[in-house]
């Protein structure tokens, strides 16, 4: 655990049954609101209320609804592009981690000095140019708690983070409305996403008393509600759960950071393009495994939180040992991820061990994420853990 630390969130995040009412309190001094949203949540009918509170407020909005799923730098940039022909005064962005992504990179580069590309190589040239609201349509990717934004890089075949803490979101709405009808294979996805960005900061070298306050009431929020949240449509409290549990992960991560877990799922997202929720599903457990050694004692501690001991006056429930909670942690991941029907093996996409070289190549390249991991990964134990999704 360091002992220097830091906390940084959003300005104002408003959240319960009514959250998206206060988008005309925070209208209020915007004229013109460039939306970023893609097709998925228009064909969900997401957008329709919330554009509709905007209008009601007497601003001027003007939609970009076509971003891209997991966009290459370029394809962000093409965007952004887009976006600075607007003259927006505020961004709203109503969708998943891709949409809030590439309107947190517009928010700092809403100016002609630099571009996308530039901040692949320094991250901290760009300055925040516009004020942002961020309205998530899934519970998990934590975008917008979080300073960062995920681009693809064609030509290395890697997502790569861009990290900047003028990205973190100046408003957000946590309204679980948005995330009723998420189909069951998203939910799953982008729940399990939250998963690993809470059990991860958890388990970084970079963990801290902040991220720790947020990252266990994650996990034992996600432990609770995960499964009743993607099997049952109607499942609110669990939904709203999961909701503000995502967001906590995401304060965890500006707290503290992913490990290995994001740093080995990276080329399986950035080459083969198998979505970031089910990469992150497929290396969880198998990370995990490999990190107990290290971790054990912060694996009973999440054990000691998510698993309520019955006590009575007669009878206690007898204490397991660390390595019994250890297991037991891990083990209850393994369950999640099954249950969920996410796939766990890379033949389900077509790769093969003609592939694994350039795979631990790419991941190795991943030395931001992989030095947070508190167990040393070699590029044999990389080799190792491909090896077993496979």
């Amino acid at each position: 655990m360091i002992t220097d630390y830091i906390l940084k969130m959003p300005h104002t995040v408003y959240a319960g049954e009514h959250a998206l009412e206060n988008i005309s309190n925070i209208m209020k001094d915007a004229k013109k609101v460039a939306v970023f949203s893609d097709q998925g949540i228009i064909g969900a009918g997401l957008l329709t209320y919330p554009l509709e509170l905007m209008k009601n407020s007497g601003v001027e909005t003007v939609v970009l609804d076509n971003l891209p799923a997991e966009p290459t730098c370029d394809q962000a940039q093409e965007i952004i592009d887009r976006f600075k022909l607007i003259k927006a005064d505020l961004i709203v962005a109503i969708g998943g981690g891709s949409v809030m992504d590439i309107a947190k990179l517009s928010s700092i580069l809403a100016t002609d000095k630099y571009g996308v590309r530039d901040l692949l190589e320094n991250p901290l040239l760009g300055e925040k140019c516009i004020k942002t609201l961020m309205i998530p349509t899934t519970a998990g990717t934590g975008s917008e708690a979080t300073a960062n934004s995920i681009v693809a890089v064609p030509e290395k075949e890697l997502k790569v983070g861009i990290v900047n803490p003028a990205m973190i979101a100046d408003y957000v709405i946590l309204d679980s409305r948005m995330i009723k009808k998420l189909p069951r294979k998203i939910a799953a996805a982008t729940g399990v996403d939250a998963l690993a960005h809470a059990i991860e900061c958890f388990t970084s070298k970079k963990s801290n008393p902040f991220s720790d306050t947020f990252a266990l009431e994650a996990l034992d929020m996600i432990f609770h509600n995960i499964e009743e949240a993607c099997d049952n449509p109607d499942a609110m409290e669990a939904k709203k759960a999961m909701l503000i549990a995502s967001f906590y992960a995401g304060v965890a991560i500006t707290a503290s950071g992913t490990t290995a877990v994001h740093a080995l799922s990276y080329p399986l997202g950035g080459k083969y393009h198998i979505p970031h929720g089910v990469s992150n599903a497929m290396m969880l457990v198998p990370v995990m495994k490999f990190n107990e050694v290290a971790c054990s004692e912060k694996f009973a501690l999440a054990y000691d939180r998510i698993v309520k001991t019955e006590k009575t006056e007669k009878t206690e429930k007898t204490t397991k040992s660390l390595e019994e909670k250890s297991a037991w942690i891990i083990n209850k991941l393994d369950e999640i991820v099954k249950h969920l029907n996410i796939p766990t093996s890379l033949k389900d996409y077509g790769i093969g061990s003609e592939d694994l070289e350039i795979l631990v190549t790419a991941g190795m390249g991943v030395q931001r994420l992989l030095a947070n991991n508190m167990r040393e990964v070699t590029a044999e134990d990389a080799r190792k853990l491909y090896l077993e999704i496979m």
